[in-house]
Formats: structure tokens, C-alpha cells, sequence
């Protein structure tokens, strides 16, 4: 983590985190609470835990590994509760979300929707260059969540 965007995007030499970041989502911090008006965390069926090693950084909800080889047990969860659909939402589309969705359709086999209402990019380039990937590998990226229709 680093301390200004300046910083940020910097390669790093850890085979599991290969750029820097501003720090964000710190426990304790603004950045760290959820949207007003959502459940508590305790109040979740499913929790997982990710950034908290700084030598261990990659961007999906998946996998604790950028190899992808260290479940998070995420796939495996919703598996197990016969979930076929995912709608994603969360910072950053053009990183996380992405990765996130990538994996959720690659690895998972899932139906994935990805709510560009509900997530932000670091920037317009990426964004959309991450959303013609995602468009490519059949996942349905919308503007809005009434245009999901699962």
C-alpha cells in the first residue's frame, strides 16, 4: 500500500500483488464501512476476507492467489447453495470487478450480470477496455439493475 495515487499502479515484486495501491478498505477506517442501508457484516451468510496480507493482492473474489490455485471458497460456497446467477458490483470495475466476474464465469461456470450502477473504475480507458473483455467472455455488463433480468 502506499500513501498517494501519485504512488499508485506501481510494479511490485511479489509474485501475488503486482501493483501498489493507495491504501483503502482499512478495518476501522471510513473506507472500510458499507453502503448505508446494508445489512452488518455479522449479518451475512458468506464472508470473505481479501487484502489483508500486503504480499498476498490479487484483485478477484475467487482466489487468495494470483495463480488462481488458493479458493477463497467463494465458488465453492455459492455451489453448494445451487446458485446460478451472480450480479457484481464493487470497486474497481476495470480490476476487482473485473477479475471477480472473470473468474465467476471462467472458473465457476455461472450466469454473471455486472452492475456498472453499482461499481466505479479507476479510469475511463480501463473501464471500458475491461468491459469489452467481460462482454467478450459472455458476461452481461449493464448500466443500470433494472436491466437485469435473471
Amino acid at each position: 500500500m502506499v500513501d498517494s495515487h501519485e504512488k499508485m499502479l506501481t510494479p511490485l515484486g511479489y509474485p501475488n500483488a503486482d501493483l501498489t495501491w493507495v491504501s483503502h478498505a482499512v478495518p476501522g477506517t471510513e473506507g472500510f464501512e458499507t453502503v448505508p442501508d446494508l445489512p452488518s457484516i455479522t449479518d451475512y451468510d458468506h464472508v470473505i476476507w481479501k487484502g489483508v496480507e500486503p504480499d498476498l493482492h490479487p484483485y478477484g473474489a475467487c482466489f487468495h492467489d494470483i495463480q488462481e490455485k488458493l479458493s477463497t471458497g467463494l465458488i465453492e460456497w455459492l455451489k453448494a447453495k445451487g446458485v446460478n446467477t451472480v450480479l457484481v458490483g464493487g470497486l474497481a470495475t476495470d480490476y476487482c470487478v473485473k477479475t471477480t466476474a472473470m473468474q465467476l464465469k471462467q472458473q465457476g461456470g455461472f450466469d454473471v450480470w455486472v452492475n456498472l450502477e453499482a461499481s466505479r473504475g479507476i479510469a475511463e480507458d480501463t473501464t471500458k477496455s475491461a468491459c469489452a473483455e467481460m462482454l467478450e467472455a459472455g458476461i452481461h455488463v449493464i448500466e443500470k439493475l433494472e436491466q437485469f433480468n435473471a
